[in-house]
């Protein structure tokens, strides 16, 4: 199986925080029948991607793991204007192997508008973006319907594999099934932080959705599309996404939850978003000859 979403650099963000913990998780990982993995380090406000730390510590892992498990280097892109500017400016930087394809994150407390917008420049340039576990945002959660606009778009869907089997909540459980039976899963992973936090096991995953809705698929999740994204070659033939362009709404109803979001917070006023969202290309477009 192939891991598209791992913290395993140590000390560059809030996953493993040194050497000793990124060998055991690795060693965890392949136990558990990975046998690759992407790392990829946030790339955000709070952990900003310290590109020669980054590449070091990848290659000394590289190096110590020879043998154990493969390893590619991506990114867990947050999706803020001046990262975004970045990415642009310098074309498939972030993206897994250097080849294009890109995790992006959304904030937890809103999801602007005009994330989308930002979404098409970036497609534009070069990348194929992966929405990283759409089913724990707030914002999707009580709007499934963002992310079918953005499946639309050409987005691919990384669902985190132990969400399926209520380790993530209850709201994130019965939302990642209902986009498994749809056909909206492009890719199972872990987005391990360390052994305890999220750890990096995915036969569980593997096992669930082979005897929910096929071997076929599980291998496509955990093996198939992982491997496509991380050679860039050409991308696998897929199961139809069902009811995603006849738009039949999610049966998914986030009301039967109550009130309160999944994390116990409200989304951050619009206003701000915009504010945030006019700065990156009014940048761009005042920086053309």
């Amino acid at each position: 199986m192939i891991d598209i979403h791992n913290h395993l650099i140590y000390g560059v963000d809030d996953g493993s925080p040194d050497l000793r913990t990124s060998l055991d998780m690795a060693h965890e990982a392949a136990r558990d029948g990975i046998t690759h993995i992407v790392c990829t380090p946030h790339a955000s406000d709070s952990f900003p991607y310290r590109t020669q730390i980054v590449e070091e510590r990848f290659d000394e892992l590289r190096h110590l793991l020879k043998g154990v498990i493969q390893l590619s280097l991506g990114c867990d892109f947050h999706m803020s204007a001046d990262n975004i500017f970045a990415a642009y400016s310098d074309p498939l930087r972030y993206s897994i192997n250097g080849k294009g394809y890109l995790l992006i994150e959304f904030p937890n407390t809103a999801i602007s508008p005009h994330h989308a917008d930002a979404m098409l420049r970036l497609q534009s340039v070069g990348y194929t973006l992966i929405v990283t576990h759409p089913e724990r945002y707030p914002a999707v959660q009580q709007n499934p319907e963002l992310l079918a606009d953005w499946m639309r778009m050409g987005c691919l869907v990384q669902v985190t594999a132990n969400a399926l089997y209520g380790r993530c909540g209850k709201m994130a459980e019965d939302l990642s099934n209902e986009l498994l039976h749809r056909n909206w899963i492009h890719f199972l992973a872990t987005d391990a932080h360390r052994l305890t936090w999220r750890p990096p096991h995915l036969k569980g995953a593997y096992d669930y959705v082979a005897q929910c809705v096929g071997e076929e698929t599980a291998r496509r999740l955990c093996v198939t599309n992982p491997m496509a994204a991380i050679d860039a070659s050409p991308w696998p033939l897929q199961p139809e996404a069902l009811g995603l362009f006849e738009r039949v709404p999610l049966k998914f109803n986030p009301r039967r939850y109550g009130k309160s979001l999944a994390n116990g917070s409200e989304p951050a006023p619009k206003t701000a978003a915009k504010k945030l969202w006019a700065r990156i290309f009014t940048r761009k477009e005042s920086a053309q000859p």
